[in-house]
Protein backbone atom coordinates (compact mmCIF):
# COMPACT_ATOMS: atom_id res chain seq x y z
CA UNK A 1 0.00 0.00 0.00
CA UNK A 2 3.23 2.07 0.63
CA UNK A 3 6.56 2.43 -1.57
CA UNK A 4 9.22 4.32 -0.69
CA UNK A 5 11.70 5.08 -3.13
CA UNK A 6 14.44 7.96 -4.44
CA UNK A 7 17.38 6.98 -1.80
CA UNK A 8 20.53 6.31 -2.89
CA UNK A 9 23.80 7.90 -2.65
CA UNK A 10 24.86 11.64 -2.37
CA UNK A 11 27.46 13.99 -1.30
CA UNK A 12 27.33 15.93 1.78
CA UNK A 13 25.55 19.26 0.88
CA UNK A 14 23.41 17.79 -1.73
CA UNK A 15 20.20 17.03 -2.47
CA UNK A 16 17.42 14.28 -2.90
CA UNK A 17 13.69 14.16 -2.92
CA UNK A 18 12.03 10.63 -1.51
CA UNK A 19 8.73 9.85 -2.99
CA UNK A 20 5.92 7.52 -1.46
CA UNK A 21 3.42 6.22 -3.33
CA UNK A 22 0.81 4.89 -1.64
CA UNK A 23 -2.68 3.33 -3.00
CA UNK A 24 -6.00 5.39 -3.24
CA UNK A 25 -7.30 4.39 0.13
CA UNK A 26 -4.02 4.69 2.19
CA UNK A 27 -3.14 8.23 0.74
CA UNK A 28 -6.52 8.91 2.19
CA UNK A 29 -5.03 8.99 5.78
CA UNK A 30 -5.41 12.54 7.16
CA UNK A 31 -1.74 12.32 8.58
CA UNK A 32 1.46 10.43 6.36
CA UNK A 33 5.02 10.79 7.77
CA UNK A 34 8.72 9.74 7.14
CA UNK A 35 10.73 8.04 9.65
CA UNK A 36 14.20 6.74 9.42
CA UNK A 37 16.36 4.12 11.11
CA UNK A 38 19.79 3.46 11.03
CA UNK A 39 20.73 -0.09 11.64
CA UNK A 40 20.84 -1.27 15.55
CA UNK A 41 18.89 1.96 16.30
CA UNK A 42 15.24 3.12 16.77
CA UNK A 43 13.23 4.54 13.94
CA UNK A 44 13.20 8.03 14.09
CA UNK A 45 10.17 10.73 13.22
CA UNK A 46 11.66 12.81 10.63
CA UNK A 47 8.64 14.89 9.23
CA UNK A 48 4.44 14.55 8.88
CA UNK A 49 2.15 15.83 6.76
CA UNK A 50 -2.09 16.61 7.29
CA UNK A 51 -4.41 15.41 4.53
CA UNK A 52 -4.64 18.90 2.63
CA UNK A 53 -0.80 19.21 3.60
CA UNK A 54 -1.99 22.53 5.07
CA UNK A 55 -0.31 20.99 8.67
CA UNK A 56 3.21 19.90 8.73
CA UNK A 57 5.84 18.94 11.60
CA UNK A 58 9.52 18.56 11.38
CA UNK A 59 12.11 16.69 13.36
CA UNK A 60 14.29 19.62 15.10
CA UNK A 61 17.58 17.65 13.09
CA UNK A 62 15.92 18.17 9.95
CA UNK A 63 14.00 21.61 9.82
CA UNK A 64 15.23 24.29 7.45
CA UNK A 65 16.58 21.90 5.76
CA UNK A 66 13.17 19.11 4.53
CA UNK A 67 10.42 19.34 2.67
CA UNK A 68 7.38 17.18 3.00
CA UNK A 69 4.40 17.73 1.10
CA UNK A 70 1.68 15.63 -1.14
CA UNK A 71 0.72 15.71 -4.11
CA UNK A 72 -3.48 14.52 -4.07
CA UNK A 73 -3.50 13.96 -7.66
CA UNK A 74 -0.34 11.74 -7.50
CA UNK A 75 -1.58 10.03 -4.53
CA UNK A 76 2.26 10.45 -3.37
CA UNK A 77 3.85 12.09 -0.97
CA UNK A 78 7.55 13.44 -1.29
CA UNK A 79 10.37 14.36 1.02
CA UNK A 80 12.49 17.35 -0.75
CA UNK A 81 15.99 16.56 1.20
CA UNK A 82 18.39 19.42 0.73
CA UNK A 83 21.75 20.01 2.47
CA UNK A 84 22.16 16.61 3.50
CA UNK A 85 24.63 15.58 5.95
CA UNK A 86 26.60 12.28 6.64
CA UNK A 87 24.24 12.11 9.72
CA UNK A 88 21.24 11.83 8.00
CA UNK A 89 22.28 8.26 6.32
CA UNK A 90 19.64 5.89 6.99
CA UNK A 91 16.32 3.94 5.91
CA UNK A 92 13.70 5.86 5.22
CA UNK A 93 10.32 4.80 5.52
CA UNK A 94 6.85 6.71 4.64
CA UNK A 95 4.18 5.70 6.93
CA UNK A 96 0.14 6.82 7.33
CA UNK A 97 -2.09 7.12 10.22
CA UNK A 98 -5.32 5.59 10.30
CA UNK A 99 -7.84 7.19 8.57
CA UNK A 100 -10.14 9.63 10.46
CA UNK A 101 -7.19 10.60 12.82
CA UNK A 102 -5.56 14.34 12.02
CA UNK A 103 -4.01 14.58 14.78
CA UNK A 104 0.34 14.62 13.57
CA UNK A 105 2.13 12.21 16.28
CA UNK A 106 5.97 12.40 15.79
CA UNK A 107 6.02 8.41 17.52
CA UNK A 108 6.22 5.16 15.28
CA UNK A 109 4.11 3.11 17.22
CA UNK A 110 0.75 6.01 15.66
CA UNK A 111 1.42 5.23 12.37
CA UNK A 112 -0.24 2.00 11.02
CA UNK A 113 0.71 1.94 7.58
CA UNK A 114 4.23 1.47 6.46
CA UNK A 115 6.19 0.98 3.31
CA UNK A 116 9.56 -0.77 2.69
CA UNK A 117 12.25 1.57 3.56
CA UNK A 118 14.58 3.52 0.74
CA UNK A 119 18.45 3.73 1.56
CA UNK A 120 19.80 7.00 1.63
CA UNK A 121 23.76 7.22 2.09
CA UNK A 122 25.01 10.70 2.49
CA UNK A 123 29.52 10.72 1.66
CA UNK A 124 31.48 13.06 3.55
Amino acid sequence: QLQASGGGLVQAGGSLRLSCAASEGTFSSDVMGWFRQVPGQERLFVAAISLSGGSTKYARSVEGRFTISRDMAKSTMYLQMNSVAPEDTAVYYCAARPSGVTVIHTVSRSYKYWGRGTLVTVSS
